[in-house]
């Protein structure tokens, strides 16, 4: 495994200097703890790791001096993403800076909650659910925002106004491009957790068995936590389909070895070789990458930019990754066989 990183800059080291004077019974270092609160430098992105998680640690650290929990800081994020994102569909220059601002907000939240939840042992799947619903909502408020800032905006050499078009370009773009991006990046990072750092440091789950789980805790009364797993069940589906030679891949490997742990050093390193080089992909379909490209196009009026490059750009880059998955999971069962 690669090492976490340890420097720091001035900013950070303030803010932990802060959050550090506010949580006093606090024993470790502040390298020590934002190392802790990485999931694996392999899954980390660069600007997450020098920028986004020192941020999202101090203010994981005030959370825990006064109380709060993983899923209220969850919450406050989508509250935050939701008005930033709605603040896209003014034209003028103040509000969408504003809506930056707010977004940046929002995902400095996005990262304490998880940062607060694997520090405190406090991850639940209820977290989990919210978790991944946070930046849904941000962006369905920011693709509705563009929709109706486009409404009467005429297109471009064509002049005529977007109107339903700017409609059918977002949800394209959302509802089909963006969803199954994100859904597949996340897999991918959690499969790549599951081989290099172990079940205890991954959330690769199984539709059957969110399924079954939901099942008996609704014979047993407990109907909501059976409908929280019934929907993440539905979730992990989506991501299996996604998947066909990676599910035979990893059947036969569960026959054969039930736990990480389990499974030999050779096909574990082979795997990694293999998984490493498309972690950047699964960095630049998830945040980082697509809200740049989504400040830019709103602060130079030109909200139709970010649709276009989630459908031109991000759209084939996740069909390339997909490939080059089932690809090193074709091979790794032909290792196995």
């Amino acid at each position: 495994m690669c090492q976490k990183s340890e420097k720091i800059d001035g900013v950070s080291l303030f803010l932990f200097t802060f959050a550090y004077y506010l949580h006093g019974l606090m024993k470790k270092s502040y390298r020590e703890l934002l190392t802790d609160s990485f999931k694996s430098n392999d899954t980390e992105e660069w600007l997450d790791v020098y920028f986004t998680r020192p941020i999202g640690l101090a203010l994981a650290l005030v959370a825990a001096r006064i109380g709060a929990t993983p899923n209220m800081i969850t919450v406050l994020g989508i509250l935050l993403g939701a008005c930033g994102g709605w603040l896209f569909h003014y034209t003028d220059l103040w509000h969408n800076v504003c809506g930056v601002l707010l977004l940046m907000m929002a995902n400095f939240c996005d990262s304490a909650d998880g940062q607060l939840a694997r520090l405190t042992q406090q991850k639940t799947l209820v977290g989990r659910i919210l978790d991944g619903l946070a930046s849904d909502v941000w962006f369905v408020f920011i693709y509705v925002s563009i929709v109706v800032r486009l409404w009467h905006e005429p297109m471009p050499f064509i002049g005529i106004e977007w109107g339903i078009w700017g409609f059918l370009l977002c949800s394209l773009a959302g509802f089909i491009c963006h969803a199954t991006q994100c859904n597949l990046a996340d897999y991918y990072r959690q499969i790549h957790l599951w081989f290099v750092r172990g079940e205890a440091d991954s959330e690769l789950a199984s539709s059957a068995k969110e399924r079954a789980l939901a099942q008996q805790l609704k014979a047993a009364g407990k109907v909501w936590e059976g409908l929280f797993h019934e929907v993440y069940g539905g979730y992990c589906r989506k991501q299996e389909r996604q998947t066909p030679r990676f599910q035979a891949f990893f059947t036969m490997l569960l026959a054969h070895y039930p736990s990480s742990a389990m499974v030999p050093e050779t096909l574990r390193t082979a795997f990694r070789e293999g998984s490493l080089p498309l972690m950047k992909y699964t960095n630049i379909l998830t945040h980082n990458t697509r809200a740049f490209l989504l400040f830019v196009s709103v602060l130079i009026n030109i909200p139709y930019l970010y649709p276009l490059f989630e459908i031109g750009v991000l759209q084939p880059l996740y069909g390339y990754m997909r490939y080059r998955h089932e690809q090193l999971s074709e091979q790794l069962k032909q290792m196995m066989i």
